[in-house]
């Protein structure tokens, strides 16, 4: 079963983010993590234990600043097998500021947080459609 990465620091929003995903994406697993240790940790042992890495990683932009969620997106970009890997940014902000840096370094995708659980089942079964079932990502290779 394909996992999706959230990182999420806020444990009310992992909850929502983990239901409306279980409802939009059946098929995938929602693997949570806290923070950018948690994540890096996650992908690397994903790499040396060689297991899938996530289909798709969803990144919560502060955590808890926007620093620390672009200086998480900078590290999963610098590695070569995790630079491929499609990450989308979600945030409570509209900013031209943080969306043009998201995309600067590296994000496939930039999302506003939704503010009910209907908008985020509809924004989890658009991502589903694209990410899952219309793109064709690169194979995962472990031996880099």
């Amino acid at each position: 079963m394909p996992t999706v990465l959230v990182i999420e620091d806020n444990l009310d929003q992992q909850v929502l983010i983990r239901y409306a995903l279980q409802q939009a994406m059946p098929t995938v697993e929602p693997v949570c993590v806290s923070g950018a240790d948690d994540a890096m940790a996650y992908l690397d042992g994903c790499v040396q234990n060689g297991r899938d890495l996530p289909r798709l990683i969803l990144l919560d932009l502060y955590l808890p600043t926007a620093e620390d969620g672009w200086q998480l997106l900078q590290r999963i970009k610098e590695y070569p097998i995790q630079r491929r890997l499609p990450v989308v940014v979600l945030s409570v902000s509209n900013v031209d500021e943080d969306i043009e840096r998201s995309y600067a370094l590296g994000a496939n995708s930039y999302i506003a947080k939704p503010l009910d659980f209907e908008q985020w089942l509809q924004y989890f079964r658009t991502l589903r459609t694209y990410w899952l079932e219309t793109v064709t990502l690169p194979r995962q290779v472990y031996n880099y």
